[in-house]
């Protein structure tokens, strides 16, 4: 399962889930309540095409949203989507307007439909780092208080994987996956006592959204897993590789040589690094040729 799975395809494919998808939504919308039905779901076609027209370029786009359903709210259809974030982007509210107003713009278009089909999308934010981009329109602007009232607002509904409240969440697997992403952030790889059953698929899912993967050592086969278990290999795994700051250090040392003193910036970034974009720099460090090259690999 993990040879081609990036963060972003892990996330897909554990929200391709009906029952996850159903109960992440609710819990994040609904405060728990069970508005949204995984039977009455609908997998929605999502491709958007649009053009950026300017007085230089004329650039045709296709995007895809990451997970788009339709259903309805009390008999009345709607679409929700889950977008997923592994890092921060500047662009996301604007990228966000654009997702929604395309596909307002393709309804109108089809004769059929007598009402406009409202959109809700939740951006599902996964990375280490605190998000430090803008989540509305206004973040954006220098808006003269005599304009606030006229400059219209625009915003997306903001998730963070290490703040959601797993209480909320009524299905045993979405909650399960939801912790586990959680608790290898806070590296509890020794501390999960509780011995619940997890979807073995979905722990790797969550290993891989978080860079952990190179920690799993050998997990048991089957559809389960102990949930308890399998963090306990990660922290075998964690162990097996030598101390992570150990290889932090080494890497400074590399870059060191090779680049001269690198900024504090950036050896900052580096000892914040998962062992996944480690691994990744060190395979890369014959192509670095500044701090800017450092960065564009492990962002």
């Amino acid at each position: 399962m993990t040879n081609n799975l990036t963060p972003d395809s892990a996330c897909r494919t554990f929200f391709s889930n009906d029952i996850h998808f159903a109960s992440f939504s609710n819990a994040i919308l609904f405060d728990g309540k069970q508005v949204i039905h995984s039977k009455r779901l609908v997998r929605y076609e999502n491709d958007t095409s649009f053009i950026i027209n300017d007085t230089k370029t004329v650039e045709d786009e296709k995007r895809r949203r990451d997970i788009v359903v339709k259903t309805d709210v009390n008999g009345i259809y709607c679409l929700f989507g889950i977008e997923h974030q592994s890092s921060i982007d500047q662009e996301m509210v604007i990228r966000c307007g654009n997702y929604e107003m395309v596909e307002y713009l393709k309804q109108l278009k089809n004769k059929k439909l007598k009402r406009l089909v409202p959109q809700v999308m939740i951006v599902f934010y996964t990375g280490d780092k605190k998000w430090n981009a803008p989540v509305k329109l206004s973040d954006y602007l220098d808006v003269p208080k005599e304009l606030k009232a006229y400059v219209n607002e625009w915003r997306f509904i903001f998730i963070d994987v290490k703040e959601i409240d797993t209480s909320k969440i009524k299905d045993a697997q979405t909650r399960y996956f939801i912790e586990a992403i959680q608790n290898m952030y806070k590296g509890n790889y020794d501390k999960l006592h509780r011995r619940i059953k997890m979807n073995r698929n979905n722990f790797i899912c969550a290993a891989i959204i978080t860079g952990s993967i190179d920690l799993i050592k050998d997990l048991p086969e089957g559809d389960e897993i102990d949930m308890c278990e399998g963090m306990e290999r990660m922290a075998e795994g964690f162990r097996s590789e030598g101390k992570l700051e150990e290889k932090r250090s080494t890497l400074l040392s590399l870059l060191n040589v090779k680049l001269g003193k690198v900024s504090r910036e950036t050896e900052s970034t580096i000892r914040s690094c998962t062992i996944e974009k480690l691994n990744k720099l060190t395979l890369s460090i014959f192509d670095i040729q500044n701090e800017n090259d450092i960065l564009s690999i492990i962002h």
